[in-house]
Protein backbone atom coordinates (compact mmCIF):
# COMPACT_ATOMS: atom_id res chain seq x y z
CA UNK A 1 0.00 0.00 0.00
CA UNK A 2 0.97 3.20 -0.63
CA UNK A 3 1.79 6.14 1.83
CA UNK A 4 -0.50 8.71 1.71
CA UNK A 5 1.22 11.83 0.12
CA UNK A 6 1.17 14.65 2.98
CA UNK A 7 -0.60 17.74 1.71
CA UNK A 8 1.12 20.76 0.39
CA UNK A 9 0.21 23.64 2.84
CA UNK A 10 -2.29 26.45 2.10
CA UNK A 11 -0.72 29.34 1.56
CA UNK A 12 2.71 29.77 0.17
CA UNK A 13 5.45 30.91 2.60
CA UNK A 14 6.75 34.26 2.07
CA UNK A 15 10.06 32.99 0.94
CA UNK A 16 8.04 31.33 -2.36
CA UNK A 17 6.36 34.84 -2.81
CA UNK A 18 9.18 36.83 -2.72
CA UNK A 19 11.10 34.94 -5.31
CA UNK A 20 8.68 34.48 -7.59
CA UNK A 21 8.26 38.11 -7.02
CA UNK A 22 11.95 38.84 -7.81
CA UNK A 23 12.11 36.47 -10.85
CA UNK A 24 13.26 38.41 -13.85
CA UNK A 25 12.75 36.70 -17.23
CA UNK A 26 12.48 33.42 -18.16
CA UNK A 27 15.05 31.44 -16.46
CA UNK A 28 14.42 33.13 -13.49
CA UNK A 29 10.03 32.32 -13.55
CA UNK A 30 11.17 28.58 -14.29
CA UNK A 31 13.63 28.61 -10.73
CA UNK A 32 11.01 30.05 -8.98
CA UNK A 33 8.45 27.65 -10.10
CA UNK A 34 10.65 24.74 -9.68
CA UNK A 35 11.63 26.46 -6.23
CA UNK A 36 7.54 26.64 -5.13
CA UNK A 37 7.13 23.34 -6.24
CA UNK A 38 9.71 21.85 -4.13
CA UNK A 39 8.71 23.74 -1.24
CA UNK A 40 5.07 22.08 -1.75
CA UNK A 41 5.39 18.71 -2.93
CA UNK A 42 8.82 17.77 -2.62
CA UNK A 43 9.71 18.77 0.94
CA UNK A 44 6.73 17.18 2.42
CA UNK A 45 7.57 14.56 0.75
CA UNK A 46 10.62 13.83 1.81
CA UNK A 47 10.33 14.81 5.58
CA UNK A 48 7.11 12.61 5.75
CA UNK A 49 9.05 9.55 3.85
CA UNK A 50 12.22 10.40 6.12
CA UNK A 51 9.39 10.47 8.94
CA UNK A 52 7.50 6.70 8.39
CA UNK A 53 11.61 5.56 8.16
CA UNK A 54 12.12 7.23 11.53
CA UNK A 55 14.67 9.19 9.88
CA UNK A 56 15.82 12.81 10.61
CA UNK A 57 15.92 15.21 7.91
CA UNK A 58 20.08 14.92 7.67
CA UNK A 59 19.96 10.76 8.32
CA UNK A 60 18.20 11.02 5.16
CA UNK A 61 20.21 12.95 3.52
CA UNK A 62 23.19 10.80 4.70
CA UNK A 63 21.32 7.84 3.26
CA UNK A 64 21.32 9.18 -0.19
CA UNK A 65 24.98 10.10 0.04
CA UNK A 66 26.40 6.51 1.21
CA UNK A 67 25.89 4.87 -2.77
CA UNK A 68 29.82 4.24 -1.36
CA UNK A 69 31.58 3.40 1.73
CA UNK A 70 32.94 7.70 2.24
CA UNK A 71 35.03 9.24 4.60
CA UNK A 72 33.37 10.94 7.32
CA UNK A 73 34.99 14.22 6.28
CA UNK A 74 33.95 13.78 2.43
CA UNK A 75 29.99 13.47 4.11
CA UNK A 76 30.44 16.54 6.36
CA UNK A 77 32.01 18.47 3.27
CA UNK A 78 28.89 16.82 1.39
CA UNK A 79 26.50 18.13 4.07
CA UNK A 80 28.16 21.22 4.45
CA UNK A 81 28.63 20.82 8.16
CA UNK A 82 31.26 20.42 10.53
CA UNK A 83 33.00 17.20 11.38
CA UNK A 84 31.72 17.33 14.99
CA UNK A 85 27.96 17.91 14.07
CA UNK A 86 28.39 14.47 11.20
CA UNK A 87 29.78 12.79 13.87
CA UNK A 88 26.92 12.89 15.92
CA UNK A 89 24.58 12.44 12.76
CA UNK A 90 26.63 9.09 12.40
CA UNK A 91 26.67 7.89 15.93
CA UNK A 92 22.71 7.92 15.82
CA UNK A 93 22.43 6.01 12.65
CA UNK A 94 25.43 3.50 13.61
CA UNK A 95 22.73 3.05 17.26
CA UNK A 96 20.58 2.00 14.27
CA UNK A 97 21.86 -0.31 12.77
CA UNK A 98 21.84 1.51 9.32
CA UNK A 99 25.41 2.23 8.88
CA UNK A 100 29.37 0.90 10.31
CA UNK A 101 32.27 2.57 10.95
CA UNK A 102 36.06 0.91 9.39
CA UNK A 103 39.27 2.78 9.17
CA UNK A 104 40.44 3.31 6.20
CA UNK A 105 43.80 1.22 4.68
CA UNK A 106 46.37 3.56 4.75
CA UNK A 107 45.19 5.73 7.10
CA UNK A 108 43.94 4.20 10.40
CA UNK A 109 42.43 7.86 11.56
CA UNK A 110 40.51 8.44 8.78
CA UNK A 111 36.80 7.08 9.27
CA UNK A 112 34.85 5.14 6.38
CA UNK A 113 31.23 5.47 6.77
CA UNK A 114 29.31 2.51 4.91
CA UNK A 115 25.59 1.47 4.44
CA UNK A 116 24.63 -2.03 6.59
CA UNK A 117 22.42 -4.32 4.99
CA UNK A 118 19.47 -2.75 7.00
CA UNK A 119 20.55 0.94 5.83
CA UNK A 120 20.77 -0.40 2.31
CA UNK A 121 17.11 -1.55 2.81
CA UNK A 122 15.88 1.52 4.02
CA UNK A 123 18.30 3.56 1.65
CA UNK A 124 16.36 1.56 -0.97
CA UNK A 125 12.87 2.28 0.45
CA UNK A 126 13.19 6.08 0.57
CA UNK A 127 14.43 5.57 -3.05
CA UNK A 128 11.05 3.81 -3.70
CA UNK A 129 9.15 6.37 -2.23
CA UNK A 130 10.67 9.57 -3.84
CA UNK A 131 10.77 7.99 -7.30
CA UNK A 132 6.90 8.09 -7.50
CA UNK A 133 5.79 11.27 -8.58
CA UNK A 134 3.59 13.79 -6.64
CA UNK A 135 -0.11 14.29 -7.99
CA UNK A 136 0.55 17.30 -10.24
CA UNK A 137 3.32 15.50 -12.10
CA UNK A 138 1.55 12.47 -12.44
CA UNK A 139 -1.90 14.61 -13.55
CA UNK A 140 0.09 16.00 -16.41
CA UNK A 141 -0.26 14.68 -19.94
CA UNK A 142 2.00 11.66 -21.15
CA UNK A 143 3.23 14.28 -23.87
CA UNK A 144 3.74 17.10 -20.88
CA UNK A 145 5.44 14.75 -18.80
CA UNK A 146 7.97 13.61 -21.17
CA UNK A 147 8.36 17.03 -22.33
CA UNK A 148 9.42 17.92 -18.52
CA UNK A 149 11.70 15.09 -18.13
CA UNK A 150 13.19 16.17 -20.94
CA UNK A 151 14.01 19.70 -20.52
CA UNK A 152 14.99 18.78 -16.62
CA UNK A 153 17.68 16.18 -17.76
CA UNK A 154 18.88 18.75 -20.48
CA UNK A 155 19.43 20.91 -17.98
CA UNK A 156 20.99 18.57 -15.41
CA UNK A 157 23.33 17.37 -17.76
CA UNK A 158 24.77 21.25 -18.21
CA UNK A 159 25.26 21.33 -14.70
Amino acid sequence: MKPAEPKPTAQPSSYETDLAAYAKGSAAEAWAALAQFFFDHGRPRIMGAGQDLMLSPPQGIVLRFLDRPRPMGELAAMMRCDNSNMTGIVDRMEERGLVRRSSAEGDRRVKLIELTDEGSRIRDEMARRMAEPPEPIANLSRSDQRALRDILRRALDKT
